[in-house]
């Protein structure tokens, strides 16, 4: 027959859409035409697998007038995850493959030139896409990228090596495989066995900072975001990079959401499948780095860091454009990326972990070091964080720098796994009360969940009308403090809660 159809997804932000090859063989001069809004590396396909059909030993009809339209024709197609079913579909329809067997199967993968299968973007997601729909379709897929897709139970996934391992499972019932054909490399992928419980480093290697491991531990309960300020080599950064290891351990589902938006990126590894993400941009990174953009959009690092830790260094230091563009999913735990044709959608659930110096020399208020700065310095240094960016931060903690005494004489520190445990417990405690942690309140259920006794409440108005807060202001500490009161297992936010919160919202050094 002329005509083949194979079925296979096309990637617009996390969404995996289903993309119908369709090939049409017939006389006429000599060509091959490929349509349907195809970026410039699909276009380029018709190379690729001109030069691996014939390099596999198969017949490319070149005497034939070869039409490829990938369908739906307003869908933009990117990367070359379409090589595999445009080369089956050429197959297909020129009788050296069953057509017919193609059906119930979905394919994606680049093509070199000698007919090896290269891994592809979005792996884990065409799998979830599959798994969501609920259909029995088979995901054929390159080797490597086929044990990603394994991550999804209940999906039916095969890798392969060679276009000739995927010939070889769809030849008609009456041909016999190619010669000169390598060694088998067809294989059905099984999900990974559970790995070792993923490792972080240490937070019993921060000497000293009690306040702000306690800090850390408010965080990780809570789920709340939070700015360190401190002189050039105190531990903010030390800090931050153990963050990670306090949170809950994912769930599959946060696994799985947190891989497929990594293999969009080009960045999962199966090392770290069932670890929490830190992304740690460079503060030279653009708006575009962190939100994500492009055509067709890829995420950024504020979606790359979904599930697990954001740390921005030097926070001030980071483009004006690109700290601002962190108030929206900070508040909503999603990034819009809109264009003229297309929108595309990805999750952005992480905690932000900020660090900075208090003044461009980083000394001021330091014991170990005078301040060379002038007032008008450190306020035009500092007055680069807006107010309502610093407003959507929970926690604001001073870290000092540790003197070289206690840097040395001091044992080691609480471990992290003592640390996770309070957290945890705490967490648990939030979560089974109100569904949610204290942080993701909104509205009626911050009144109905973090009830203040009656002289917390006192307390808590004479501190926001004093330090002139927003109304978000006052209801983010209130969440810290109903944080810091299911650290101390108390059912109602008691006035040392309050306290404990509002010391983490007032200024620090009447500066910020």
């Amino acid at each position: 027959m002329s005509l083949s159809l194979v079925q296979s997804r096309a990637l617009l932000g996390l969404e995996a859409a289903s993309v119908t090859v369709e090939v049409h063989l017939a006389n006429g001069l000599p060509s091959f035409a490929l349509v349907g809004l195809a970026d410039v590396e699909v276009k380029e396909a018709r190379e690729r697998v001109r030069s691996a059909i014939q390099n596999a030993g198969l017949d490319f009809p070149n005497n034939k007038r070869i039409i490829v339209n990938l369908a739906p024709a307003d869908l933009p197609k990117d990367s070359g995850r379409l090589d595999l079913p445009i080369a089956l579909g050429i197959l297909a329809a020129s009788g050296q493959i069953d057509s017919a067997r193609l059906a119930g199967h979905e394919f994606a993968g680049e093509l070199s030139l000698s007919g090896q299968l290269r891994p592809v973007r979005g792996a884990l997601a065409m799998a979830l896409a599959l798994h969501t729909c609920g259909v029995a379709t088979k995901l054929v897929l390159p080797t490597e990228s086929a044990r990603e897709a394994a991550l999804v139970h209940g999906t039916e996934v095969y890798g392969a090596a060679h276009l000739l391992d995927v010939v070889r499972q769809f030849l008609p019932a009456d041909a016999t495989a190619p010669i000169d054909a390598p060694i088998d490399g067809w294989a059905r992928m099984l999900p990974a066995e559970s790995a070792a419980p993923p490792r972080y480093a240490d937070l019993s290697d921060v000497k000293g900072h009690v306040g702000a491991k306690r800090a850390l531990e408010i965080a990780a309960a809570g789920n709340h975001s939070l700015l360190m300020v401190g002189p050039p080599g105190s531990g903010k950064s030390m800090l931050a990079q153990r963050f990670a290891g306090l949170l809950p351990a994912m769930t599959v589902d946060e696994a799985l959401e947190s891989a497929a938006v990594a293999g969009l990126g080009g960045r999962f590894a199966i090392e770290r499948w069932m670890q929490r993400p830190t992304s740690a941009p460079h503060h030279t990174s653009s708006a575009v780095a962190l939100v994500g953009g492009g055509s067709p959009p890829r995420p950024g690092e504020i979606s790359l860091a979904h599930h697990g830790v954001l740390f921005l260094d030097e926070f001030p230091e980071f483009a004006r454009s690109a700290l601002e563009a962190l108030r929206e999913p900070l508040e909503t735990g999603t990034i819009t990326i809109a264009r003229a044709a297309r929108r595309a959608e990805f999750p952005a659930r992480f905690q932000l972990i900020a660090a900075m110096n208090p003044c461009p020399c980083g000394y001021l208020g330091s014991t170990l070091k005078a301040c060379r700065c002038t007032p008008d310095q450190v306020a035009r240094y500092q007055g680069k964080l807006s107010g309502p960016l610093l407003d959507r931060i929970d926690l604001h903690i001073e870290v000092p720098a540790v003197s070289a005494k206690e840097l040395l004489d001091s044992p080691a520190g609480e471990s992290t796994d003592s640390i996770r445990a309070r957290s945890a417990a705490a967490r648990d405690r939030a979560v089974a009360r109100q569904g949610k942690p204290n942080q993701a309140l909104q509205g009626a259920d911050i009144d109905r969940h973090a009830g203040l006794e009656p002289a917390a409440l006192k307390f808590m108005h004479t501190a926001a009308a004093k330090l002139g807060w927003s109304a978000r202001s006052t209801h983010r500490a209130l969440k810290v403090a109903r944080t810091i009161a299911d650290l101390a297992s108390s059912p109602l936010v008691e006035v040392a809660h309050v306290a404990e919160a509002v010391q983490y919202r007032r200024a620090l050094r009447g500066t910020l």
